[in-house]
């Protein structure tokens, strides 16, 4: 396997002393081109055909990257603490003992090269609030990325977050992702991928999109979550996974959930699954979610830890 790290920072400080005709066009292209197989996947064009169109500047901000026509002076500190040698190098390194933990289980890796890169995110949008200043996208194989609010918490818990990615990117080398995607298939996915970044790094680096959850509402939670199991498409399982007010800012339908209590569900199933059955995390991250499901069914129940 081959991991081609695409270094931000610099292209963050060009983008930060050009003109503010220019600074849109360099983000295009020079930090997000490289990453063109991946927004094809998702059908976003570098560049829209009409001015202020939907296109690559438009839809990374929407996930909370920060917007080039924002990159100026007041991000000169950002920068210089994205450009740390240590938050490279462990976050590399992560994904490399990530990837080699599934050749060591006998599980064939489809992709050789992996394209890596840490990006900066907005601190005033509302998933970067929401998720403690960090995030990543692994779901396209070849392709890992994060996003941040450097500062010593994030920085300190982003290499967990990227051996999360990683499983994610694994999966989706096994299984096909489809747009019609089930909340079944994303509850073990998301449960899957954050506990092989415990089995990696420890319970302490669980990402607040499980912390934040108040067990004590964890029954009903289940119940409105069982009830949605054959929900189809982002649309319709945004906010069992991320919540109502996610899915409100998507005008998208509320089902009556907390922030990420899909993600909560999903990490405490697939840690369900794997203590009942004794499956490696590595060969249970390939499996079909109906297999997996279709082992649990007495965790919905109220007596199931």
């Amino acid at each position: 396997m081959n991991i081609t790290t695409l270094y931000s920072p610099d292209i963050y400080k060009k983008i930060m002393t050009a003109d503010q005709s220019q600074k849109n066009d360099i983000y295009r292209y020079e930090l997000m081109l490289p990453f063109k197989g991946k927004w094809d996947c998702y059908h976003i064009p570098l560049k829209s055909e009409k001015e202020g169109g939907y296109d690559i500047v438009m839809a990374s901000s929407m996930l909370g990257l920060l917007p080039p026509a924002e990159i100026d002076s007041t991000f000169a500190g950002s920068i210089e603490l994205l450009s740390d040698k240590a938050l490279w190098d462990n976050s590399k390194a992560s994904i490399e003992k990530s990837l080699a933990r599934f050749e060591k289980a006998g599980i064939e890796l489809k992709e050789n090269e992996y394209l890596f890169s840490i990006f900066l995110a907005n601190p005033k949008n509302a998933y970067t609030i929401m998720n403690e200043g960090y995030c990543g996208d692994g779901g396209i194989p070849g392709y890992i990325m994060a996003w941040l609010v450097p500062g010593e918490e994030t920085m300190h818990r982003l290499p967990a977050a990227l051996a999360h990615e990683t499983n994610h990117n694994i999966r989706y080398q096994h299984i096909k992702w489809t747009n019609s995607i089930t909340l079944g298939e994303m509850l073990v996915s998301e449960g899957l991928a954050e506990n092989f970044a415990v089995s990696m790094f420890g319970e302490e680096y669980l990402g607040p999109w499980v912390t934040k959850t108040d067990k004590e509402l964890i029954p009903l939670i289940k119940e409105i979550i069982h009830d949605g199991l054959g929900a189809q498409g982002l649309d319709n399982i945004t906010a069992y996974l991320y919540g109502d007010e996610m899915a409100e800012m998507q005008n998208y339908p509320k089902v009556g959930l907390p922030y990420c209590a899909g993600y909560a569900m999903g990490y405490y199933l697939v840690q369900y699954y794997l203590k009942k059955t004794g499956t490696p995390i590595e060969e249970a991250t390939i499996l079909p979610a109906d297999a997996i499901l279709s082992e649990v069914e007495e965790f919905w129940t109220k007596e199931a830890n």
